[in-house]
């Protein structure tokens, strides 16, 4: 059984101009926090968690820490072979993991391109593994990618494309399971845990990290978004027979495909209700930036029995700044969460996690007079996908002090609100 944690600082990574990736024994591996570089703890280290992958970051140099005095130092030429070129290194975690640290590195040059949108957390080598600086958020299985067989849900899912040509969902949905590998398509035509309904081709933000649409010149979407918007019918197809079939299954709307589906109230309140009309199991979720508290209104009334409220910060000024809403303020998702909340229905905040930012101390007052005034049910600690240096830049961000560091506001939380529920994946109600 792999340690849970090193017994010494682990190596610097880096990788040569081809992305072969090497350690240099010389440095140890640094993480960043905001503008810091630090060394994480050995117990803020974990082996690097299945179904991850490593990321060459064309452009960017790797700084490491020097074991001697503790500082941080950045190399600027590769220390093994000077001609072969030299780029920093950083992992991106499988679901349910979240960083404690984003990777080292600097810019060596402003005018570089954003890095496209992932999580870069700080990895580094030692005892003939690669550890990261993170922990395991939730224990839920439900994106581990290794639960399947690829051939089993190749011939499922051409089997179910076959059988419902008619519904233009399900051809979509197959889309992202076969093109994209997306784990939620893929829990849908294996028919377990929680089934996604995307259903808006608009959106009302342009959010700085939105993965679905990228103006040109900008870092690559991850995904294409959906291009039509489905029936009611369409949807109740995919949820009805998926809540039927799994023990404490979901379904929800508001994917990563998609732009914001609370503009598509009037369809997803008629598909609540024909879902609902033929059975009253699992849990029907909706994922949301939470911008129309009125239509929220009218799918709890409808039976939405979960909100997800999509958020980056709870200060006003950074969340238009990365928003850049289209007529709706963070004072509309405020109240999104009271509508929910006056229906006795579930809301978790999906709170976009990074270091440095995260943890500011101005930031985390802020979350918490949010959760105070508020009352949440539970907190999702999902990484933020995209490029950090681009993020505080973009946000003009300002330090209200040093940052708390992940662990300790993690801490602090759970001490301050013990009713708070913490995790990764929107839990089963029902």
């Amino acid at each position: 059984m792999p340690s849970k944690h090193p017994n010494k600082p682990p190596s610097l990574v880096f990788a040569n101009a081809a992305g072969e990736i090497t350690d240099y024994p010389e440095l140890s591996m640094a993480g960043r926090s905001g503008s810091h570089f630090l060394k994480p703890s050995i117990e803020d280290l974990i082996p690097l968690p299945e179904g991850s992958d490593i990321f060459v970051l064309p452009g960017r140099l790797p700084v490491g820490i020097d074991p001697e005095t503790g500082e941080p130092l950045l190399v600027e030429e590769n220390p093994l072979d000077p001609d072969a070129g030299l780029q920093a290194v950083a992992a991106f975690m499988s679901p349910a993991h979240t960083a404690i640290h984003w990777a080292g590195f600097e810019k060596p040059k402003a005018d570089l391109a954003p890095l496209p949108l992932f999580a870069y957390t700080a990895v580094g080598w030692h005892d003939g593994q690669f550890w990261v600086s993170a922990f395991r958020s939730d224990p839920d299985k439900r994106q581990e990618m290794n639960r399947f067989q690829p051939e089993k849900l190749a011939r499922r899912t051409e089997q179910w494309l076959r059988q419902y040509e008619h519904n233009r969902l399900i051809q979509h949905l197959g889309k992202c399971c076969l093109t994209y590998r997306c784990p939620a398509a893929i829990n849908y035509f294996l028919r377990q845990f929680e089934a996604p309904l995307p259903t808006s081709p608009v959106c009302n933000a342009q959010c700085l990290g939105c993965i679905s649409l990228q103006p040109s010149g900008c870092c690559p979407s991850t995904q294409d978004r959906i291009n039509f918007v489905p029936t009611a019918k369409e949807i109740a197809e995919i949820a009805v027979p998926h809540l039927k079939a799994v023990t404490g299954g979901v379904a929800s709307f508001g994917q990563g495909c998609e732009g914001e589906p609370l503009l598509q109230a009037d369809t997803i309140e008629q598909a609540i209700l024909l879902i609902r009309k033929q059975t009253g199991q699992g849990t029907i979720n909706l994922n949301s930036n939470a911008s129309l508290p009125q239509a929220v209104d009218r799918l709890a009334h409808a039976g939405l029995d979960s909100l997800r409220v999509s958020m980056n910060s709870a200060q006003d000024v950074y969340h238009q700044r990365y928003y850049r809403p289209k007529g709706f303020s963070l004072d509309s998702v405020r109240q999104s969460i009271r509508v929910m909340k006056r229906h006795g229905r579930f809301v978790s905040l999906n709170y976009f996690i990074l270091p440095g930012f995260t943890d500011d101390p101005a930031e985390f007052a802020a979350l918490c007079k949010l959760i105070a005034e508020y009352q949440p049910d539970f907190l999702q600690l999902r990484n933020l996908n995209m490029d950090p240096d681009w993020y505080f830049e973009a946000l003009q961000f300002k330090e209200g002090g040093p940052p708390m560091g992940i662990r300790a506001w993690l801490k602090q939380l759970k001490q301050r609100f013990p009713r708070l529920r913490f995790g990764y994946f929107n839990p089963p109600l029902r």
